[in-house]
């Protein structure tokens, strides 16, 4: 009696060493060293196109549009006030923005020519 359990064990024992040797994955590849690397790549990709690219754009813009200023053009300043250019320096724009009422403020400070009808304006 005691060889059979001996045997049967003996038996079981290798069956399931059989079996767990089967559910054993083979040894993994080593990851490739590249992948977090091209992630990052393509990460700053979409930043730089997203985000820079655009903003740089958008300030040549500004830059140019800062520069072809004149006088006696209508322009509105980034707080609101809407004026026509009296005098112009390399920083100072001087603004007409009623009849003898003038004001001295940054070139950077002009946010747009005024694009609204003369009509429409309201008359002080």
């Amino acid at each position: 009696m005691k060889k059979v359990l001996l045997y049967s064990t003996v038996i079981f024992n290798l069956g399931l060493s059989g079996l767990l040797a089967q559910d054993q994955a083979p040894a993994a590849e080593a990851p490739n060293a590249f992948s977090p690397l091209i992630g990052i790549v393509l990460m700053l990709a979409v930043f730089f196109f997203l985000i820079i690219l655009p903003q740089s754009r958008k300030a040549k813009k500004q830059t140019q549009f800062l520069a072809s200023l004149e006088k006696g053009d209508e322009v509105v300043t980034v707080s609101g006030l809407y004026g026509k250019i009296y005098g112009l320096t390399e920083r100072i724009v001087t603004l007409e923005i009623a009849p003898n009422v003038r004001i001295r403020v940054d070139r950077n400070s002009i946010a747009s020519k005024d694009q609204s009808d003369s009509s429409s304006k309201a008359v002080a």
